[in-house]
């Protein structure tokens, strides 16, 4: 199966059929760079996420299930789901609903260097969690492991030799710890010009804590990048560590979406740039 269409009138069907608390609400379509869901509003207070492709599914699941357990113990806002819907004969997926966080995708902020204090903040309360059982684990592969895909997706000899240097790098042979794992701007929401929402946790679980230092190079610049690493005092390992990661997924994101989601290409692109002038 391929992804899954939705419009408009599908979110009203399902809603008047499986809640019909939001029945009657006006509902419009939300503009996004994201991938994984397709977002349509609700009313003033609400929106629904209905995941674009089958094997996005269970994480959608993972979501409504962990979110209410992590909110509690985190600084910044993170999605409240309050109705997880099923498949059904004219959508085959689960789907939810959320309340609404205001906030724009991060872009200018009056601030970075609180910016990326804050971010390390929430990091350093996630991280701290204890990992119970039934987390999901999450995260990427050791980077020898994709080494073959990512070199074959780097465009540049500067690009290539970074990726190199990344390989130098140990695996992470320590204790998995609850990661968000997709910490990109589209994920961050700035209210007021202060960051202000981590969003999107269809990634999330037990993790190399190194995948939440790509920020450093995907959503700052070099000030921003080094208040980021000195409030999270990363040793060298693990920046080198995120360093390779935050490569090789911006180094897949820019073929596979160059065509079809040029914003969120441009802004692999960024990445790369920052990634080989650091």
């Amino acid at each position: 199966m391929g992804e899954v269409p939705t419009d408009r009138a599908l979110v009203e069907r399902l809603l008047a059929a499986q809640y019909p608390a939001l029945r009657g609400e006006p509902v419009r379509a939300v503009r996004s760079t994201g991938t994984v869901n397709a977002i349509y509003r609700v009313g003033e207070e609400h929106y629904a996420r209905l995941p674009r492709m089958p094997e996005w599914a269970a994480a959608l699941r993972q979501e409504c299930e962990w979110l209410p357990r992590l909110a509690a113990q985190l600084t910044l806002r993170v999605p409240e789901p309050v109705f997880l819907g099923e498949p059904d004969d004219g959508y085959p997926l689960p789907w939810a609903v959320f309340r609404w966080l205001e906030g724009e995708p991060y872009g200018e902020v009056d601030d970075e260097l609180a910016a990326a204090r804050a971010l390390a903040g929430f990091v350093r309360e996630l991280h701290a969690i204890p990992v119970s059982d039934g987390v999901p684990r999450g995260g990427r592969p050791p980077l020898r492991e994709v080494d073959e895909i990512t070199r074959a997706a780097l465009e540049t000899d500067v690009a290539r030799a970074a990726w190199e240097r990344a390989l130098e790098t140990p695996p992470w042979d320590g204790e998995r710890v609850w990661a968000h794992n997709d910490l990109l701007r589209p994920n961050l929401l700035v209210r007021g010009g202060r960051l202000h929402a981590v969003i999107d946790w269809g990634s999330a679980g037990a993790s190399d804590p190194a995948l939440d230092l790509i920020p450093a190079w995907a959503v700052f610049d070099a000030p921003g990048r080094a208040a980021y690493r000195s409030a999270l005092e990363v040793d060298d390992a693990t920046w080198e560590r995120a360093r390779g990661y935050a490569l090789h997924q911006a180094a897949l994101i820019i073929p596979y979406y160059r065509e079809t989601n040029p914003a969120f290409t441009a802004l692999a692109l960024r990445t790369v740039e920052q990634l080989i002038r650091a």
